[in-house]
This record gives C-alpha cells, sequence and structure tokens, in this order.
C-alpha cells in the first residue's frame, strides 16, 4: 500500500453533523433541548450517543424511560449498520445536519435489534469481522491472532483510535503475493427500493485470467438494475463512504482501503437526486 494511507485515515476520520431531537410525544419535566454531535460514520449509533441519552434523560423522569432508539423520517435506524452507510442510504440527498429523532419508549421490535449493552456491540462486530476473513483468508489470519489482538482491534473502534486499530488490522489486508487478492471480497449491497436487507455473494477480486475484477463488474453480476446500460441515463448512484467511486476501480484496492473497520465493503445504491 503505497501512499493510500491517507484513504485509510480519511475513511477513519469522516464525521456527519448531526441533530439529534427527542420525539415530541415522550414525556419531559421540562424542555428537551436538541442535541448536536459529529458522528463517525465507521462507528455504530449505540456506541457513540451515550452524551445523548444523558442529554435527554435528564429532563425526563426515570419511570418515562426504557431502551433508547432512533429514527430518521420515519424509519427506525438499525444500530447494527455502520453509522456512514445509515446516512449514505436514507439521507445523503437531504440538508446537513442530519435530523435523528430519539425515543425512549414503544420499541419498534419488528424493525430493530435490542441493544442492551456495549457487550452486543463487540459480539455483532466480532462475528462480522470473522465472517470477512472466512471469505478472505478462509479464517486463518483471524483465527491465528490472540484475544488481545480481538480486543485491541475493539478498543480501537471504540476509543477511536485509527494507529490502534490499524496496527492490527493491516494484517487482516494483507495477502501471499503470488494470488494478487483476497480469496473472495466482503461486501454487502444495500437497496431502499427493496425489502431485502441486502445483497452478499461470493465474488473473487481476480478474473481467471488474472484480470482484476472491478466495482461495475461486481454490480453487473450480482445487482444489474444499479448499472445505467451504456447509452440509457443513469438513474443509481452506488456510493461508499459518502463518495461515489468510479466504476472502473478495482476491487481488491476497494476492499483495503474503503471497507468500513467490520471489514466488509458497504455499498448503497441509491436512486439519483432529481432535482
Amino acid at each position: 500500500m503505497t501512499d493510500d494511507k491517507d484513504v485509510l485515515r480519511d475513511v477513519w476520520f469522516g464525521r456527519i453533523p448531526t441533530c439529534f431531537t427527542l420525539y415530541q410525544d415522550e414525556i419531559t419535566e421540562r424542555e428537551a433541548e436538541p442535541y448536536y454531535l459529529l458522528l463517525p460514520r465507521v462507528s455504530y449509533l449505540t456506541l457513540v450517543t451515550d452524551k445523548v441519552k444523558k442529554h435527554f434523560q435528564k429532563v425526563m423522569r426515570q419511570e418515562d424511560i426504557s431502551e433508547i432508539w432512533f429514527e430518521y423520517e420515519g424509519t427506525p435506524l438499525k444500530w447494527h449498520y455502520p453509522i456512514g452507510l445509515l446516512f449514505d442510504l436514507l439521507a445523503s440527498s437531504s440538508a446537513l445536519p442530519w435530523n435523528i429523532t430519539v425515543h425512549f419508549k414503544s420499541f419498534p421490535e419488528k424493525d430493530l435489534l435490542h441493544c442492551p449493552s456495549k457487550d452486543a456491540i463487540e459480539a455483532h462486530f466480532m462475528s462480522c469481522m470473522k465472517e470477512a476473513d472466512a471469505l478472505k483468508h478462509k479464517s486463518q489470519v483471524i483465527n491465528e491472532m490472540q484475544k488481545k489482538d480481538h480486543k485491541q482491534l475493539w478498543m480501537g473502534l471504540q476509543n477511536d483510535r485509527f494507529d490502534q486499530f490499524w496496527a492490527i488490522n493491516r494484517k487482516l489486508m494483507e495477502y501471499p503475493a503470488e494470488e494478487n487478492g483476497f480469496r473472495y471480497i466482503p461486501f454487502r449491497i444495500y437497496q431502499t427500493t427493496t425489502e431485502r436487507p441486502f445483497i452478499q455473494k461470493l465474488f473473487r477480486p481476480v478474473a481467471a485470467d488474472g484480470q482484476l475484477h472491478t466495482l461495475g463488474d461486481l454490480l453487473k453480476e450480482v445487482c444489474p438494475s444499479a448499472v445505467a446500460p451504456e447509452d440509457g441515463e443513469k438513474k443509481n448512484q452506488v456510493m461508499i463512504h459518502g463518495i461515489e467511486p468510479m466504476l472502473e476501480t478495482p476491487l481488491q484496492w476497494l476492499s483495503e482501503h474503503l471497507s468500513y473497520p467490520d471489514n466488509f465493503l458497504h455499498i448503497s445504491i441509491i436512486p439519483q437526486p432529481t432535482d
């Protein structure tokens, strides 16, 4: 990896200015002021909103507080999706700050998983990392790591420590020189226009003839509706970390540089804004 460490840093330090407002039907003892926060794209809502929770609980009675959950324009926000993915998928064409509504009751059981503690986030995160390494290296790299390495990955994410995280994560981004890439690319493709949570299939970064597969190759194979015909109008944006990578970009490079900390490429297919 040449001068691309800057890309890793830019991805890690991506932030979304956000305004949290308490839902109007929540019972408060005095008016709840909105709370502003720069949300890290690579983290999870329930990991970085302790201050939000404390801020609103100050104006509420203890008996009116149950599990916190978040919603944007009527859509409950899945805490186990990275924040950047939620924004790209649901709010990328809206003005900043991102307006998120905070709830303390009527938890939407059908839409959200419960998040009883930080341990639940850690378990989800590590399970994703293990799945990604099963795809990339048949689990060899993550299984050879010690428990303290796994902990360092988690603590790096939790405490927003780029160097601490990447000291270990770089091992998960290596591959034998003779292979030109990972075994399979860990990716998930999300669309708001379908009920299916995401598309995930086995896809190799290198073709049988040795050519590097690109983002465009992946989309044509697993989600052809996302790609405009050559003479047709562009109907969708293909977004990772708030940018639209060129479809000619090699998938292996994207996997090494634009994966989220869980080692997956989280790709959003969103309708092209009409304005």
